[in-house]
């Protein structure tokens, strides 16, 4: 039965009105792959002899001092970004097909996952190392239960991934260990590396990482049988409804009333509230630039990309997939007499307010890293506003992506969104500010590149009115092409 399930994927990818970009897509993907997959053995072989001769450690007793965190990082990235494997079900359910054989090849679908195989090109490199340098057998078994740990990892990610309830509280505990850990008030390693370190001193505590697996896999299995039903699994949750008005948009007219509906869309669906959280986390993204804690960062340039991304983190995650938010009822609303201009602005409006609230929190850059710094986030949201909020809107136009809101997709991964046009619509996004920083900077002054991008940024906001009616005609030549591709399940 598995074969015939792996054959029903093959047909589906090669089927798929996307199979071009399908294609595409995952060429790239395998060579961001290979890149990880070199990082990550490079890692494996060199951390022993980093720690060992740069810090005078030793390495195994460090690595899993630390493991807490490594495991808890791998269980966020997963949390945000790791698939479930609950999409192509539905039309099996109808079959004469055991439930059980379902659920075993959708969470066997997990296993394979690039997500759980990149652990292993660290951690082989580093058991061969151990074991080159006399660590003796005992180093297998070590090997055996971080190997089980990345699993248990894997199947705990199914069982909290609708439940924020759980992830949440859990990461706000873990952040404040670790916290309480720089800080030197409360060391959580104290308690955790003495577990680790027994997988290797010890012949059996290895198996219990490996009983963890099991159990985790049992609790997703009978998780995913138990809801796998049209009428209770599949079937949408009702909630006690909540009347939110939001009254005072009324005076904006058919703007505010899209406003309105874009505010709901953030409050009430998960795929859209973690974008707003990404787009939150992208505001710490300059302390990698800023720091000076990369060589290769130190330069005119990189700094304004980051000042980019740092104050643009929700022009990008939400503006990118602009009008596919709206994809569910998106032919209702071309059957009705909706100017585009008054949908586009409203749209737009909301992404300039997202870029205004994140430059105002990235504040403290100007605290602890001084007014040249945080200027460069200002201007690079001055740009973003006058000039990427075009270019995304834009870009919205050819991709046809559409977004299921009742399905826990990830805020990343859609691979409708990738394409040619998009790519070098993005390229002015990045590319030109940093150039025209470069050019002011070495010409004259950073003042004078702080001058050359605001600049830019404030002749985008003048000509606003003209860009929209080029981007809304833009929007009409795609229109039944938009409606084709959100009819498209697969």
């Amino acid at each position: 039965m598995f074969k015939h399930f792996i054959y029903l994927e093959w047909k589906a990818f090669f089927r798929s009105a996307s199979f071009a970009t399908n294609l595409a897509l995952k060429i790239i993907m395998a060579f961001v792959a290979l890149y990880f997959i070199v990082v990550f053995s490079a890692l494996g072989i060199a951390v022993f002899f980093l720690i060992k001769e740069e810090f005078k450690l030793e390495p195994l007793a460090t690595v899993n001092k630390y493991l807490i965190y490594y495991f808890v990082g791998d269980l966020v990235i997963r949390w945000f970004l790791q698939k479930m494997p609950v999409t192509n079900i539905k039309p099996l359910l109808n079959l004469p097909i055991k439930r059980d054989v379902i659920v075993h090849f959708s969470l066997g679908k997990t296993i394979i996952s690039f997500f759980n195989i990149l652990h292993a090109f660290f951690f082989v490199p580093f058991t061969v190392v151990l074991l080159m340098h006399g660590y003796g057998y005992q180093a297998i078994l070590w090997h055996l239960g971080i190997m089980a740990l990345i699993y248990s990892n894997n199947f705990i990610n199914v069982l909290i991934n609708n439940k924020n309830s759980i992830f949440y509280p859990l990461l706000a505990i873990v952040v404040s260990a670790g916290l309480a850990q720089y800080y030197q008030l409360f060391d959580i390693t104290n308690y955790t590396q003495p577990f680790f370190q027994a997988m290797y001193n010890t012949n059996y505590m290895f198996l219990i990482p490996i009983l963890l697996a099991v159990l985790t896999y049992y609790l997703s299995f009978n998780y995913f049988k138990k809801n796998l039903n049209l009428d209770t699994g599949l079937a949408k949750k009702s909630e006690e409804a909540k009347t939110e008005n939001f009254t005072w948009l009324n005076q904006f007219g058919t703007l505010g009333t899209f406003l309105k509906n874009d505010i709901k869309l953030l409050k009430r669906n998960k795929r859209s509230r973690t974008t707003v959280i990404m787009s939150f986390l992208f505001i710490f993204y300059g302390l990698l630039f800023y720091t000076n804690f990369i060589e290769a960062y130190k330069n005119p340039a990189m700094q304004v990309f980051a000042g980019i991304f740092v104050s643009g983190g929700f022009l990008f995650t939400f503006g990118q997939f602009v009008p596919s938010w709206d994809s569910a009822y998106y032919q209702l609303m071309m059957s009705q007499n909706i100017q585009y201009r008054e949908y586009i602005s409203s749209k737009w409006w909301l992404m300039v307010i997202g870029t205004l609230i994140a430059t105002i929190i990235a504040s403290f850059y100007w605290v602890f890293f001084g007014w040249q710094i945080y200027m460069l986030i200002v201007v690079g949201a001055i740009y973003n506003i006058g000039v990427n909020s075009h270019l995304v809107m834009l870009g919205g136009a050819f991709v046809k992506t559409p977004i299921d809101l009742t399905m826990a997709n990830k805020a990343f991964g859609n691979k409708q969104a990738f394409n040619a046009k998009t790519m070098l619509i993005s390229i002015p996004k990045l590319v030109v500010p940093m150039g025209l920083y470069a050019l002011g900077f070495y010409l004259f002054s950073a003042n004078a590149g702080f001058l050359f991008v605001a600049l830019a940024g404030v002749l985008g906001f003048a000509f606003r009115n003209v860009v929209f009616a080029k981007i809304e005609k833009v929007y009409k030549s795609e229109k039944y092409e938009t409606i084709a591709a959100y009819k498209q399940k697969n």
